[in-house]
């Protein structure tokens, strides 16, 4: 009787891994169309990608907003090729890819931490590479980079999407 299970119940693992919907399948590839923000951006197959444990400043807090969104967008012309490596929790509750994006041995996510246009950003499980991107930050913040330089954020792009900050644009 036990056997009798083992088959459907490899079929469906199996299925469910080609989908992608188990573990990480390796790298995949995106062509990037187009940057939303500092942590957002567009592939030319229509997949919309938020950046895994990065948060850019909204576009609306000025005068970080539009400066990460160009570094982000110096860093993924549209045209050019990333990996993408998902963690644990490979979609958002809004269907957005949650991935760290690599250029050989770069990673996307933790330049724009440590060139300060990102704030460090966790939601478990996805905390692969914590360490590394808080090292980042660090050296950010130290170096005053990026929107370092002036201090940082009255209010993080988290709270400022909730509308939990004193003034709002």
């Amino acid at each position: 009787m036990p056997n009798r299970l083992i088959l459907p119940l490899l079929i469906v693992l199996a299925s469910a891994c080609g989908s992608g919907l188990i573990g990480q399948q390796g790298p995949a590839a995106c062509t990037v169309s187009r940057v939303s923000d500092g942590d957002t951006f567009r592939c030319r197959d229509g997949r919309k990608v938020r950046l895994t444990g990065i948060d850019g400043p909204e576009l609306e807090q000025q005068p970080f907003g539009l400066a990460s969104r160009e570094a982000l967008l110096r860093l993924l012309p549209p045209g050019i090729s990333v990996r993408l490596e998902t963690d644990v929790a490979p979609l958002d509750q809004y269907g957005r890819v949650l991935a760290y994006a690599w250029i050989g041995d770069t990673l996307i996510n933790e330049v724009m931490l440590r060139n300060g246009w990102a704030v460090l950003y966790t939601v478990p499980p996805n905390i692969k590479y914590v360490e590394r991107l808080a090292r980042a930050q660090k050296e950010a913040r130290a170096n005053h980079a990026g929107l370092w330089s002036e201090g940082g954020f009255d209010c993080p792009p988290s709270q400022f999407r909730r509308n939990h900050c004193l003034s709002r644009p």
